[in-house]
């Protein structure tokens, strides 16, 4: 069992930056693959960034890359998604997420953190 606590959200002009954090319970947060999904209201969920359960390989959604970033730190239980060049499309609740290949389809995630909310206002 993993349970998953984000935080870091909050409101932002575009063009600035937030970090959100996920801290993870549980010995075994090592060995899972990592993810952050988002959604915003009347949207489906959506794949933003996954990395590997080393940091070593990491995957984005085109429409985040080149300006977010995910790391991990096995030895703090935490992941991190590292978020520039904010822009209002980008205003969602964000989600952690944890599975045992990381992957971009959310049904492939076991565990799920109860999200935070991102606004960045125009």
């Amino acid at each position: 069992q993993v349970q998953l606590v984000e935080s870091g959200g909050g409101l932002v002009q575009a063009g600035g930056s937030l970090r959100l954090s996920c801290v993870a319970s549980g010995r075994t947060f090592s060995t899972y693959g990592m993810g952050w999904f988002r959604q915003a209201p009347g949207k489906e969920r959506e794949f933003v960034a996954a990395v590997s359960w080393s940091g070593d390989s990491t995957h984005y959604a085109d429409s985040v890359k080149g300006r977010f970033t995910i790391s991990r730190d096995n030895a703090k239980n935490t992941v991190y998604l590292q978020m520039n060049s904010l822009k209002p499309e980008d205003t969602a609740v964000y989600y952690c997420a944890a599975a045992e290949i990381p992957a971009k389809i959310a049904n492939e995630y076991a565990y799920w953190g109860q999200g935070t909310q991102v606004t960045v206002s125009s």
